[in-house]
């Protein structure tokens, strides 16, 4: 709601202007912040009509609604710039929402701002809301512990940057193999149902007697133009039993996580990544002074596989009971050894941030090198396969001519 205003600044100058508040108290409140005496304050005629279907407010309840990883980093990347400028908070969140154009954030942030002004901590109001990460808000809240609330959107939006670069590089490794993967089948959909149908009726209309590889593929053939429907109906109920059993089956989702760990070339990638996010958040959370075993707990929500946060749970209850993290992680191999001597440094040395921070790194490059290994491996494997599909088609195709020269020769 949007609400115009007359008000003197502390220099006694007279203001006018127009400020979005959720009622003429707020609107007041957000006005003395800024050092602003007011004498006059009126709801703005028609404020609360939208001038576009942009401004229209479709977000609905905003406390359930998930955030965009690219509107967090720019969140967490402007209010740091701010406070690091000497802005205060509630400043800062004011500039944040007039500044906002999605409607959803902007809801977010106004609710977020009336806690504050009504003695909440921002990392309270955060939590009202599934947008935000448990690794965030516990950052946010141990910076508001330590007064370093500037550093902690830096160290938020740093993890928010990496894990986004992170969840890139997997989508371009496995979109390059799935486009491969439906070319061919594309390519066998248009070889068996467009081009064979008219050799069929050519050798048919000669009545020579074809080949078993030529009979093979035009079966194939009839099975895909006759049965195509009920082909599609398979895969649908095959893809929808596969993605319900793996959203609501414990064991199913277990079974699929360690097949997946176990795929050559995808394998590594999915380990590494799982690691690279774990010592990322936790050499943050370590270093932002969160204690071990709440870190840890966030640092296994972050990863995405389910036998690795398994393994990391199974971690995180030797540590409870006061077994140190080095020898806890020794007895999964899930953990490289290199992880674990890096640990067991960083846990001697009192410096587990920066061997954690140092690993995170090595997980990322070597994630790198075997996403370039996928991609180098998977050009020649597809060419083979295309290769073998067309070649296949081809020769069933040619080997019924010899037939036919037979039977002309025999009718001349």
């Amino acid at each position: 709601m949007k609400y115009k205003y007359v008000a003197m600044n502390v220099r006694n100058q007279k203001k006018e202007g127009a400020i979005e508040a959720d009622s003429q108290s707020q609107a007041v409140s957000m006005l003395r912040e800024k050092g602003l005496i007011v004498q006059d304050i009126k709801e703005a005629a028609g404020s609360d009509a939208p001038t576009s279907i942009w401004q229209m407010d479709l977000s609905g309840d905003v406390h359930n609604k998930k955030l965009k990883k690219k509107a967090l980093l720019m969140l967490f990347n402007q209010l740091g710039m701010m406070m690091k400028a000497g802005i205060n908070l509630s400043l800062a969140m004011q500039i944040m929402i007039d500044s906002e154009k999605d409607q959803a954030i902007k809801k977010i942030l106004r609710e977020i701002n009336e806690n504050l002004y009504n003695g909440f901590t921002l990392s309270q109001s955060m939590r009202n809301f599934a947008g935000f990460p448990g690794v965030y808000i516990s950052i946010i809240e141990a910076g508001e512990a330590n007064g370093r609330l500037d550093s902690a959107f830096q160290q938020c939006a740093l993890i928010c940057k990496k894990d986004m670069a992170l969840s890139g590089k997997l989508r371009s490794a496995f979109t390059y193999p799935i486009f491969l993967i439906v070319l061919v089948i594309a390519l066998i959909i248009i070889l068996c149902g467009f081009v064979l149908p008219t050799f069929k009726d050519t050798y048919g209309s000669f009545g020579a007697e074809l080949p078993g590889l030529t009979l093979a593929v035009m079966a194939f053939s009839d099975v895909l133009i006759g049965y195509w429907w009920l082909i599609l109906i398979i895969v649908a109920v095959i893809a929808f039993a596969f993605i319900t059993l793996k959203k609501n089956n414990a064991d199913f989702q277990m079974f699929v996580a360690k097949i997946a760990l176990r795929i050559p070339l995808i394998g590594p990638i999915i380990r590494q990544s799982s690691l690279a996010r774990f010592s990322r958040i936790m050499s943050t959370l370590t270093d932002a002074g969160i204690p071990i075993h709440k870190a840890m707990g966030l640092a296994h929500d972050a990863v995405t596989n389910v036998y690795v946060r398994e393994q990391i749970q199974a971690v995180i209850d030797d540590v409870q009971i006061g077994i140190t993290i080095n020898e806890a992680m020794s007895k999964h191999p899930v953990f490289d050894p290199i992880l674990v001597s890096m640990v067991r440094v960083g846990e001697e040395s009192g410096m587990l941030g920066d061997s954690l921070y140092k690993m995170a790194e090595l997980f990322e490059e070597q994630s790198d090198d075997s996403t370039q290994k996928l991609t180098d491996a998977m050009t020649p494997i597809m060419t083979v396969v295309i290769g073998v599909v067309v070649g296949t088609v081809v020769v069933s195709m040619i080997l019924p001519m010899f037939g036919i020269y037979g039977v002309i020769d025999e009718a001349t």
